[in-house]
């Protein structure tokens, strides 16, 4: 895949925004204040712009499968369709620039069939950074069907990383990857035989991301590459930067971190 088939620009968002089928979703969050991004959206957004949330649109409530384990397709797909969004939709989201709700729901769409999605690079941070104008004005979309389509993408689960024929990449900060600092879960560490690739050094200061060949010069594009994080969410901005960086897709651990310490038999390394 290619950048253009991945990112949008601004500029083009401007050029696209008054198309036919287009639907513009924003996915601002906080893990530590999850009413802010509501809030945040209803103080302005892009024009034509819905609001979908992490929790409960784009995941199931917090257990053993983890902190944001993906919710049933069938659950999405009807949410999907709430949205107005069918299958001949093209879509863009965003969220404040750190893309990493953004490329969840990225990802998602793309784990229920649909082709036609880019996440706006730099986000909302970008938009504002050139001038762009945002609302407050919101849609009300009419109700559509949502047919889910063979998948686009991988998964794995957790027994699946034993044995050591996955290369593992960790998209947490160093600290929480060596069980420093670790305000979020219940055990800190990382799995047995993964290297970190914190998310947020796949962009610049711009909030854009980096089209760097090198950027993942550890790995093999012959290996098998997992992506997991805390929760299944800022992995899926490593497999956004794999695939700029040249990379086949690499598969998805949805359960993550969270996922993996619910069982204690499962080795931990710090």
């Amino acid at each position: 895949m290619n950048a253009s088939e991945l990112l949008v620009t601004s500029d083009e968002l401007v050029r696209l925004i008054s198309t036919p089928n287009l639907r513009i979703i924003d996915c601002r969050w906080s893990l530590v204040d999850p009413p802010l991004g509501r809030a945040l959206f209803n103080e302005g957004h892009i024009s034509t712009a819905q609001y979908m949330p992490l929790e409960p649109a784009l995941s199931d409530p917090a257990g053993s499968r983890g902190r944001h384990p993906l919710p049933e397709k069938q659950r999405f797909a009807e949410t999907l369709g709430a949205y107005g969004i069918h299958n001949e939709c093209s879509i863009v989201v965003y969220d404040d620039g750190a893309c990493t709700f953004a490329c969840r729901f990225w990802w998602m769409m793309r784990w229920v069939g649909h082709t036609d999605v880019r996440v706006l690079d730099g986000g909302l941070h970008q938009w504002i950074d050139q001038g762009l104008e945002t609302t407050v004005d919101l849609v009300e979309p009419e109700p559509r069907k949502f047919e889910i389509r063979s998948s686009l993408t991988k998964t794995c689960g957790p027994d699946d990383l034993l044995g050591g024929k996955h290369k593992m990449i960790d998209a947490r900060s160093r600290d929480r990857f060596m069980g420093q600092n670790e305000t979020i879960d219940h055990t800190g560490g990382h799995i047995p035989g993964a290297v970190c690739y914190p998310f947020d050094e796949n962009q610049g200061e711009d909030k854009q991301f980096i089209r760097d060949p090198d950027r993942f010069d550890s790995l093999d594009r012959r290996d098998s590459i997992v992506c997991y994080c805390g929760s299944g969410v800022s992995a899926t901005h490593n497999i956004m930067a794999l695939l700029l960086a040249g990379y086949p897709e690499p598969i998805l651990y949805p359960g993550s971190w969270s996922e993996w310490i619910e069982d204690s038999t499962r080795p931990v390394e710090r």
